[in-house]
């Protein structure tokens, strides 16, 4: 029997994640965990996923088969406090991937990131492979990760999968501090005031995913034959692209008096490092990726949600 710990399962990703693990696993098959066990259905604990002796514990005790490591501190947020950034991000893979060494864990899913590339990375159908110099802690973490990722895997056999994510658009949790969050603000500016001031520029344009699509991409990955997994590092993978202005249109269709203004800050260099639109030609053809939301659509799912 598969057992299931997702860690940071109060965040944007892990509220989703939790309950389709449970409906293909059974809920009693899936832990979250979180610093906020509060914010969790049960089976749930609280945890610090740098406590390394209580992880282990947890996952020895539970018989844990399959660990979700979702933990991390964002883009933005990193930037204000980076020797954190880094030792949050970097140190909790670490108690990950050595179980998993240890033989105590079969498989890993570690989330990367656009945030992984940097300015000399072609901007626009950025391709699996290319330069990646990223301009953040959160983005050097998670570079490192990926290289951390492959090592595990070559040098010890270790089965550990991941998605570059670009930014995720969801309605059941609030932004976490990261650079795209600005395509979830927006909608709730929309509902209460009927105007926006976006904090990066109107013709920024970013990859985007929603959250539905990236949920099943994460679980299609894990779910896919070992043989199928040709990069160890992380894949890319694509959900749609569009700029602030474009988004503000296409809601429009819902609040034809949405106003915008634009008032770039810290943050703008941050997505200006980033790709525009990315190729992932390599998810499709090794595990069969395909997205299902368009621009369109996803605003319709915003706005009927939130």
């Amino acid at each position: 029997m598969e057992k299931a710990l997702v860690l940071g399962a109060a965040g944007q990703i892990g509220t989703e994640l939790v309950a389709a693990l449970r409906a293909r696993m059974g809920q009693e098959n899936v832990i979250a965990t979180d610093l906020r066990a509060e914010a969790l259905e049960e089976p749930c604990f609280a945890l610090n996923a740098m406590d390394e002796a209580a992880l282990r514990d947890l996952v020895q005790t539970h018989e844990i088969t399959q660990v979700y490591h979702l933990v991390a501190m964002l883009s933005a947020t990193g930037e204000k406090m980076p020797e954190k950034a880094w030792e949050l991000n970097m140190m909790t893979l670490f108690h990950v991937l050595n179980l998993a060494k240890e033989g105590h864990l079969k498989r890993v899913f570690w989330p990367s990131s656009i945030a992984a590339f940097g300015p000399n990375t072609p901007a626009v159908d950025t391709p699996q492979y290319s330069p990646m110099d990223p301009t953040t802690v959160y983005g050097i973490s998670k570079l490192a990760g990926e290289l951390w990722c492959q090592y595990y895997h070559d040098k010890y056999g270790v089965d550990v999968r991941s998605i570059r994510y670009p930014g995720l658009i969801s309605w059941k949790t609030l932004p976490g501090g990261g650079t795209t969050d600005y395509a979830i603000d927006i909608f709730h500016a929309a509902r209460r005031e009927g105007a926006y001031t976006s904090f990066l520029a109107a013709n920024t344009r970013l990859p985007m995913m929603h959250m539905e699509d990236a949920i099943r991409a994460t679980l299609s990955l894990m779910e896919a034959p070992v043989d199928q997994i040709k990069i160890r590092s992380s894949y890319n993978v694509s959900g749609v692209d569009f700029t602030p202005a474009e988004l503000a249109e296409s809601m429009r269709r819902h609040y034809p008096d949405l106003a915008m203004t634009y008032a770039p800050d810290f943050r703008q260099a941050i997505a200006s490092s980033w790709p525009q639109r990315m190729d992932d030609g390599k998810a499709r053809e090794d595990w069969g990726w395909q997205p299902s939301y368009t621009l369109d659509r996803m605003v319709d799912d915003m706005v009927a949600h939130i």
